[in-house]
């Protein structure tokens, strides 16, 4: 808190405010601020500022948080206090939000990322599928390149606004590569439209699951490699199964045209061919994730009905 701010108080007017907002560091800052202080109040005039922060009226007062950018445009400097302390937290890797109300910066709330311990083992899964993975945040250049180098990212990009990252994604595109997108965020709904497949997180906001074209269910990034191996073994039997129809259909069709082939035999061929059809699709039921041994149930993922392609189909 900055000199002669109370720091409940700080606590309580941004933990207020972040509890309006469904950013998963906002819900964090606001179960943080209310195991201390108690019930948070109520917001009025509550806007979210994409990539910036959000403002509202709390108890009277006009409040904001996020980057120091959204408090520089409504005039309010930090403190030399609390631009150290600010500098302090970017360089041990932390999240630094910025608080100030009424006209004056009153604070720096301090969040830590906690990587999962799933994550660095779902990036060499992804490595292993022949993908490039990139860290595409707008999070501190300092915070991402800690995060990336705990989970074995290589390329970062890092402080980049929503409509930053949907024109990442547009120019791998256009460089000739396919583009996954995941995340969770309201930040990332623009990005997940735009990708060649979004794929939010069941855990997030509901923006991005409707932005998205697969939900992963479980908040762990090891079930997306695992969606991805299972859609390109599908995709393999359909491919196997065309093949089998077409070469059956091309070598008895003639024969039949020609009287040279029984029509009983023939019934019995086709019926033979729609078994094996089956036979081989249901060899997907064999699937296994490479998560299986842990004591969570094996992928799960839905295409959810508010979804680019309009699907209601939930697979397990």
């Amino acid at each position: 808190a900055a000199d002669g701010v109370d720091r409940a108080e700080l606590l309580r007017l941004s933990g207020a405010l972040e509890n309006a907002s469904e950013h998963p560091i906002a819900q964090t800052i606001a179960a943080g601020a209310a195991d201390e202080v108690g019930e948070l109040p109520a917001v009025e005039d509550f806007q979210n500022l994409e990539g910036l922060g959000v403002t509202g009226i709390v108890d009277g007062h006009a409040v904001l948080v996020g980057r120091t950018r959204l408090l520089e445009d409504w005039s309010q400097q930090l403190p030399a206090a609390l631009q150290h302390a600010k500098a302090d937290a970017e360089r041990q890797g932390r999240t630094a939000v910025a608080v100030g109300w009424d006209d004056q910066a009153r604070g720096v709330l301090v969040v830590a990322d906690a990587v999962k311990p799933t994550s660095a083992e779902a990036i060499a899964q992804f490595r292993s599928l022949g993908l490039t993975p990139i860290l595409l945040t707008g999070d501190n250049a300092a915070v991402a390149q800690t995060v990336a180098d705990e989970i074995g990212i290589d390329e970062v990009i890092a402080e980049v606004l929503p409509a930053d990252k949907v024109d990442v994604v547009k120019r791998l595109q256009a460089e000739g590569k396919a583009v996954a997108m995941v995340g969770d965020g309201v930040n990332d709904a623009a990005a997940l439209a735009q990708a060649d497949l979004g794929l939010s997180m069941g855990t997030g906001a509901d923006v991005a699951i409707e932005a998205s074209d697969l939900t992963l269910v479980r908040g762990d990034l090891r079930v997306a490699a695992d969606a991805i191996r299972l859609s390109r073994r599908t995709l393999r039997s359909i491919k196997q199964n065309l093949v089998w129809a077409f070469g059956y259909n091309v070598a008895a069709i003639p024969l039949a045209a020609a009287g040279l082939l029984n029509p009983m035999i023939a019934g019995a061929a086709m019926a033979f061919s729609s078994v094996s059809v089956v036979a081989n699709s249901l060899r997907l039921r064999r699937f296994q994730a490479l998560n299986d041994q842990l004591d969570h149930p094996a992928p799960e993922a839905s295409l959810g009905a508010g979804s680019k392609r309009g699907s209601h189909v939930r697979a397990t």
